[in-house]
């Protein structure tokens, strides 16, 4: 009869850093991946905020049932407990009947959008 030997079987050393090292780049990965997806759902709150403003400037200017006068104006405009910046830009147009109304929305200082559109006299 032979005497079987028995090793201990386990992970060196060297396998136990590799395996770490692959768990921390996946983390590092992860974790960039739901930063990046945090500041994209902030930047398209603002967008929908902004597009409120945007589309209630427009609809006052509607409603007035008068062409707006022409020039540009500055206001704030408050959406969900945000104070952001709407400027309304009104200019002539060739038929006299009819003005272009651009509104821009910023948010301390970083323009968010950009709307326009055409009036007409009632």
């Amino acid at each position: 009869m032979t005497t079987a030997h028995h090793r201990h079987q386990g992970f060196t050393l060297i396998e136990v850093l590799v395996a770490l090292a692959i768990v921390a780049v996946t983390l590092i990965a992860g974790l960039q991946a739901t930063s990046s997806m945090t500041r994209n759902t902030g930047r398209q709150t603002e967008r929908v905020l902004a597009q409120l403003c945007a589309d209630n400037a427009l609809a006052q200017v509607r409603l007035s049932r008068q062409l707006p006068d022409v020039g540009d104006s500055t206001r704030p405009c408050e959406q969900a407990g945000r104070t952001m910046d709407l400027r309304l830009l009104v200019q002539p147009t060739p038929n006299p009947n009819f003005r272009r109304v651009e509104t821009r929305v910023a948010l301390d200082g970083v323009p968010l959008l950009q709307l326009g559109t055409v009036v007409g006299r009632y």
